[in-house]
């Protein structure tokens, strides 16, 4: 299984956080932030710009390296850098692409959601969400 090179956008505007509900595997049912596969020859950052705008109709900015979380399963073997977004409109996210919903999510209701595996975890890590309870 060769590894594949993946990027996330996490945008966060007063007090919310940009969550897309995933169409596919993996994780297909559970929300995650807007992100995905690397295109040949592209920045990473230009692939977190594409994704934000492909997931959720938004345009934005890549801010800072936030971190990396690697996930191995039965669909492949991913390696993702998120990136911290700033989105540049305050239109209401449209959901497309790889996501059947789209929504900017109260931090403090993030938890409530059905996650992605290990995306509480990342965000309670680099301190994005105060708790993950």
């Amino acid at each position: 299984m060769t590894p594949q090179v993946c990027v996330g956008a996490i945008a966060i505007h007063a007090g919310r956080l940009l969550l897309i509900q995933r169409t596919n595997p993996p994780s297909a049912g559970e929300w995650s932030v807007p992100g995905g596969r690397v295109e040949p020859e592209e920045l990473l950052i230009e692939a977190v710009v594409r994704e934000l705008r492909e997931e959720t109709g938004l345009e934005g900015v890549c801010d800072a390296f936030i971190g990396v979380a690697e996930r191995i399963s039965e669909h492949g073997h991913f390696v993702i850098l998120d990136y911290a977004v700033t989105v540049l409109d305050d239109r209401v996210p449209h959901a497309a692409g790889d996501a059947s919903l789209a929504a900017w999510v109260p931090l403090e209701d993030v938890c409530e959601l059905p996650l992605a595996d290990g995306l509480a975890e990342f965000l309670h890590d680099h301190g994005i969400l105060r708790t993950i309870v």
